[in-house]
């Protein structure tokens, strides 16, 4: 079960990262907006970065998740 967990973390924080990064670069760099997310929240270009590194942070902690379960299985 926490390998699974580990995995579904993993995956929002790429999707949340992702969504971050395209839609600060879409609007500091090119003045428009792309992604989805625009569509359901309007956010300035310094909470965009905040997604990033929530983006990060679930992925690390679903990578830590994983391999701390995957190193109780071998021990």
């Amino acid at each position: 079960m926490r390998t699974t967990m580990g995995y579904t973390v993993e995956s929002i924080g790429y999707v949340v990262g992702a969504q971050g990064v395209v839609s600060f670069a879409s609007q500091t760099f090119f003045g428009t907006e792309w992604g989805w997310l625009h569509k359901v929240v309007d956010l300035s270009s310094t909470a965009y970065l905040g997604m990033v590194v929530l983006g990060l942070a679930l992925v690390a902690g679903g990578v830590k998740t994983r391999k701390a379960h995957q190193r109780r299985q071998t021990a």
